[in-house]
């Protein structure tokens, strides 16, 4: 029954997001509330931390998704799990803004 509530609570809040414009991130604002965040992934959104992904120049749609997965419980990580419950829909679309603005460059071996 919990997973049932789960995945319920994750499709309507993913459906609120969906509804959001695109452009709902604030960058600035997100700059501001990555301080927990940068411990793994970096200020940069380049995570020093081998289990931490890097989170710069990834897609905002995809960083949404995954905060808003975390905070339902539908993603299991045990650190994400906790930093993202206390994320509002605003926060996560901020911080998603922040770290899909910088830019990464790719360069061939």
């Amino acid at each position: 029954m919990k997973k049932t509530y789960a995945l319920a609570f994750a499709g309507a809040l993913l459906s609120s997001l969906a509804a959001a414009t695109a452009d709902a991130g604030d960058a600035r604002a997100g700059r501001q509330k990555i301080t927990t965040c940068q411990a793994c992934h970096g200020l940069d959104g380049l995570s020093k931390n081998p289990e931490a992904p890097n989170l710069a120049g990834q897609i905002e749609g995809y960083l949404v998704k995954a905060l808003a997965e975390y905070k339902s419980g539908a993603r299991k990580n045990e650190t994400m799990n906790i930093v993202a419950k206390d994320l509002s829909d605003h926060d996560m679309f901020d911080i998603a803004a922040y770290y899909s603005s910088i830019q990464v460059d790719v360069l061939p071996p």
